[in-house]
This record gives C-alpha cells, structure tokens and sequence, in this order.
C-alpha cells in the first residue's frame, strides 16, 4: 500500500519511467512541511524517514535525508510502477511516518516457520515500510534460538510446536542471515525470551528449573494449558536468565531492546511477578539494553525509557468469557486477570513509560476472517484459520479506528512509543495459512502507524484492490474479501 501521503501535488499527464536512470539524493529539502515522527524506533538510532518522490516529463526524482528515507521513497515509487506499469503519472509527494516503531510481532513457537517464511514476512514488512518484526522466540510449545551455555534448551525444549506439528529452532547462523536480511531493507529484529510464565519448554528442558507442582487445564481441542512460572527466589533462576540474555543479545546486536514477555503469569502472586520483572529488567539494563513487555510489565517498577506493549483490549476480551464457553477452571484465573488488567495502562502512564499499541482488537490477526471470500475455495480455509473465541473481523474494522483513540489514558501521540500488529499461529498449520491471516490485513495496520491524516474505506478499499497483482507477483497468499473490488 502507498500510505496516504502527507502531502500530493498532480502534475499534468504520466511519464515513461526508467528506474535504472532516477536520480537519488541525500537532502532534506522540501520536506519541512511534513511532520516528525513521533513514538521510538526499535534500533535506538534518530534517523528521519521523510522522503520526496517527484515525478515530471524530464525525469524521476527522489530524495530524503538518510539512507532509510530514500528507501522509503524508492519503496513508494516501487508500488507506483507496479501499480501503473511504466507509465507513471506525473506527481510529487513528499510524506513521513507518524510513528517511529511500526511493527509485526510474529509467533514461531505454537507453528515454527523456517528461514524462508520468516523472509517473506520481512520482505511484506518492508512493502508496507514497517520497521520492526519483533520475533516471538519462546513458549510454553518451543525454544526457538541458541543458548549456547543451555544446549539442552534446543536439544529438549525446540522439538516440539502446538499438538504434532514439528518443532525446529534457528542456529546463530540462521539467526545472523535473517538479521542482516532484515537491515538490508530497514527492519530492525526484537527478540522475545517470554518470561516468568510461558515457560514450560523451559522446564522439559531443564527440570531444577520447574515448580514443585504445574497446575494443567484441559481448555479442549487436544490443548492443555499448564500454570508454572520461573520463581525468582532461586539462584538458578537467574543464572538461567544471565545466560539467555547474554545470548539473545549477541545475536540480535541491532536490536535496542530485549522483549521480557511479563504476560499471563497465573498462578504467581503479584509481588513475585513484580519482583521477576523488576530483576530480569535490571538484567536487561545492565547490558546496555532497553526494556519492552507486554503490558502486564506495568504492575511492577518501570523506567521511564522502557516501553509497555498494549494488548488486553479488555471489554471485547471480558464479553467473551459469556459469549463462548470458557474451562470452569479457567474462567476465575481469566476474569481475574482480565480485571487487573485494566489498571495496566493507568500505570504505565502514572510511570511515564510509553505504551507501544497493539490492542487484540484492532491488531491480532489471530481471528477468523468476518467477510466471505470471492474464491469458494477460500471458504474452508476462512472456517478454519483464526482462534474461534475471538469474534472474526472484517477488512474494514481493521481500518476503521485511531491508534490514539484506541489507548486508554492516551491524549497524545507522544505517550506512544508506536504501533504493532501481531500475528500467533495457534490456528496457523502453513505457510498458506500465516499468509491468509496476514493479507490484507498487515497494510491497514502499516498505513495506521504510517499515515497523520485518515482515508475514507471507501478511498482505502480502492488503493488496496490495486495491491493484489503485486502479491500474486510476489507469489505471496491472500485473503480475497469479497468486500474488496481486487483488480
């Protein structure tokens, strides 16, 4: 998607463009109109995106201040010429990002995804001019990268996924490829180690490590959800987490933060995951880190320069405790949680610590679709794919809201450190699936973090039908709403 330029000029009639003869410079003029960024980048650097893409009779011409922004720019005119061949219309747009941090969290636990895949998702992160896949590495289902103090954690804890699905993890080798195939094209890796819960590969793996006694639900679909937390009263605790800290961030050096995880710890006392989170991020801090956790994080002691991840859209979440049929022995841990989750972003603002939006509601991909599709043969698929507690969503609803609007507490785009959509794979089997979950949907969310100024659906439905010949070039799978005119 072309997001919505802060600024267009039309000239008068198309030109034939040459893309081996544009003209490509480092400046910064002309583009005082367009406003900084506001939020944090993940690699920690200030550099300014705005670029300038003019088009004339005599030539193409683009232009931006850093390397990254004529990037961008050139990324734009990419999509003018797949969009209208080689004959462009003559236009100028100058344009910059509204936020810094424009992110996809991607789970490669519940379904692991080879090198390959995670390529193609950064190769779409890039079209759509996101600047951050911040990798979801560990759960309860998987341990996904080298600990090279811990081999057991690859040699136990990587050879599974979600029921019979096969395992895998990356090697540094598949690690240092990907990283440098992500800054290749200006998107920056975020590791998450998830910690104090989610850790029961962590126990397979190293058993002194597990709680006397793991509480197991049976939430149906051959699924069963074990209750057991890293206990931070153990040495061995954090000898563990020195170790996988020291190797996560030797081999996601452009990284500026460090994902902790801190979510749906249940079954572990407040103050015990205040304490968890509190000491794992003093870890984090001394390595010359930054600090990111999802939003339950906001229960503990935060800096100023750490970034709380917002998740629990609670209302729709709490509504569907009725509205599906939700484990008895769930339910209180769920609601319970659900409620305290509503004073996680009053605190993160109480702490001054900038929230990074990735409301479930707007952001997760994890849903069914809501639209039928114009291929039948899409249908099964659509019935299929998507976590069925959650209510499925259109194409629209997925454009239809405001990143500050959508945060509570929130009355300034400089509280937020940015936006972040997230896909998990719980539902995902393929490679056709995680695809079907991601298009159309990823570009609503670019163009959010993107854009200052909204478009109409109607004007948005149009510029996105026109993407579907460069997905089907790029052999990339999609979701055909029916609620879309694809060309």
């Amino acid at each position: 998607m072309i997001p919505k330029p802060f600024e267009v000029s039309l000239g008068d009639g198309t030109t034939t463009v040459d893309l081996d003869a544009v003209q490509v410079t480092i400046e910064a003029g002309g583009l005082e109109g367009v406003p900084a960024a506001a939020g944090l980048r993940a690699d920690g650097v200030d550099v300014d995106e705005r670029y300038g893409v003019e088009i004339t009779a005599d030539g193409v011409r683009v232009w931006g201040p850093s390397d990254e922004a004529v990037f961008r720019g050139l990324t734009t005119l990419r999509q003018l010429v797949a969009l209208h061949g080689d004959a462009v219309p003559c236009q100028r747009i100058v344009d910059g990002p509204r936020f810094a941090w424009r992110g996809l969290s991607f789970d490669v636990v519940r379904t692991f995804h080879p090198p390959e895949t995670v390529r193609r998702v950064i190769d779409i992160c890039a079209l759509y001019k996101l600047n951050v896949l911040h990798l979801h590495l560990t759960d309860d289902q998987g341990w996904r990268f080298e600990v090279p103090s811990r081999p057991e954690l690859v040699k136990f804890g990587s050879t599974g996924a979600i029921g019979d699905r096969p395992g895998g993890h990356y090697t540094r080798a598949d690690v240092a490829n990907l990283v440098q195939y992500a800054a290749e094209r200006f998107v920056t890796l975020v590791p998450e180690v998830d910690m104090p819960g989610h850790s029961q590969a962590v126990f397979r793996s190293i058993p002194e490590l597990a709680p006397t006694e793991i509480r197991t639900i049976d939430v149906g679909d051959d699924i069963q959800l074990q209750l057991g937390t890293l206990d931070p009263d153990r040495p061995a605790t954090w000898s563990f987490v020195d170790d996988v800290l020291d190797a996560v961030i030797a081999q996601f050096p452009q990284s500026a933060y460090v994902h902790l995880g801190g979510d749906e710890a249940w079954g572990m006392p407040d103050a015990a995951h205040a304490a968890f989170v509190e000491q794992a991020a003093a870890r984090i801090r001394a390595r010359g880190k930054r600090v990111i956790g999802w939003q339950e994080i906001a229960r503990a002691d935060l800096d100023p320069a750490d970034v709380v991840q917002y998740w629990i859209e609670t209302t729709e979440l709490l509504a569907s405790t009725t509205s599906v049929e939700v484990p008895a022995d769930l339910l209180p841990i769920l609601v319970e949680h659900l409620q305290k989750a509503q004073q996680d972003l009053p605190k993160a603002h109480a702490q001054g610590t900038p929230i990074l939006v990735s409301a479930h509601k707007w952001l997760y991909f994890d849903r069914p679709h809501g639209d039928s599709s114009t291929d039948p043969g899409q249908e099964e698929q659509r019935r299929r794919v998507g976590l069925p507690h959650y209510p499925p969503t259109t194409i629209q609803d997925g454009y239809d809201w405001d990143p500050l609007d959508a945060t509570p507490g929130a009355t300034s785009d400089t509280q937020l450190a940015g936006v972040e959509a997230a896909i998990w794979c719980e539902t995902v089997t393929t490679r056709s699936d995680l695809e079907f979950l991601l298009l159309p949907r990823l570009p609503a969310a670019a163009e959010k973090a993107w854009s200052h100024t909204p478009d109409t659906w109607p004007g948005y439905a149009d510029r996105l039908a026109r993407q579907a010949p460069l997905w089907r070039a790029h052999g990339w799978e999609y979701f055909k709403s029916a609620a879309i005119g694809w060309k």
